[in-house]
């Protein structure tokens, strides 16, 4: 769900802070990545390399916790990719079981 403030979307799901590792594919090419937030309708993901992506494409991302999903990339900068899940019943049934058996809140690191 996105609602607009001023013209800029902005995506009003809460977002969870995770520290899951995946893999990213956007058309031929692939990526290692940690997603770091994720919510109902998205995530936002950290890649270890950086690849040519841009807004509207599709991305699928694997991983041991949430399986193969698949999106649509809706910004990505400096690394970081934002995407929005292409939501069937597979994906529902995928993101509802991660936060009902796995999901603890992932707090920042502190380092001196």
């Amino acid at each position: 769900m996105q609602q607009n403030i001023k013209d800029m979307p902005v995506r009003a799901s809460d977002r969870s802070k995770v520290r899951i590792f995946a893999n990213v594919k956007v058309m031929h090419q692939e990526s290692r990545a940690r997603v770091v937030d994720l919510s109902p309708s998205g995530m936002a993901l950290d890649l270890e390399k950086p690849i040519r992506i841009v807004p509207g494409q599709i991305i699928t991302m694997d991983s041991e916790e949430l399986g193969r999903l698949s999106g649509t990339v809706r910004w990505y900068n400096n690394g970081r990719v934002g995407i929005e899940y292409k939501l069937n019943t597979n994906a529902l049934a995928q993101i509802s079981s991660y936060f009902r058996f796995f999901h603890e809140e992932v707090k920042p690191v502190m380092r001196r």
